[in-house]
């Protein structure tokens, strides 16, 4: 079976993005891409959101390479595939990026991505997508991609 959101687009640095899409076919989608890793502790990379009528880009998001950050947040959600309660978020330092997960029926999990950059500037703006995904196994999968984008470490077997 494919992954709807998995991605053979090339980053500058030969690296894969990660595209996750609302449904398979759909325009909605969610882009990691540009990763450029700035020292031993940090990369900076870019996301882009994008549904009918609407695209957003930010550049420069930050991770750190020594903190679980996204990929962790990713994780335990694959490991909460029974489901929980209410709402679960990761947002960067920054907060430029914030992800929030919810558990529905039938095991999806909902993922919506917000970017806001320029909180503090006049003429700040904000954008959202929210995606779904199947609990467990999709949701390892994308973990175990945006570990793999962000760390440049290979996936590991299951």
């Amino acid at each position: 079976m494919t992954d709807p959101y998995r991605d053979n687009t090339n980053n500058t640095d030969g690296t894969a993005g990660v595209t996750l899409r609302f449904r398979e076919g759909s325009a909605a989608r969610v882009r990691l891409l540009d990763r450029f890793r700035f020292d031993a502790e940090r990369v900076e990379y870019a996301v882009e959101l994008r549904a009918p009528g609407m695209s957003a880009r930010v550049d420069g998001v930050v991770a750190w390479t020594l903190e679980a950050g996204l990929p962790g947040f990713l994780e335990e959600l694959a490991a909460g595939y029974r489901g929980w309660e209410g709402e679960r978020r990761w947002e960067t330092e920054d907060r430029d990026l914030v992800v929030s997960a919810v558990f529905r029926s039938r095991g999806r999990i909902g993922l919506t991505w917000t970017l806001r950059p320029w909180r503090e500037a006049d003429g700040g703006w904000s954008a959202s997508v929210t995606t779904w995904l199947e609990a467990g196994e999709q949701m390892a999968a994308l973990a175990a991609d945006v570990r793999h984008f962000l760390t440049g470490e290979p996936e590991q077997e299951n």
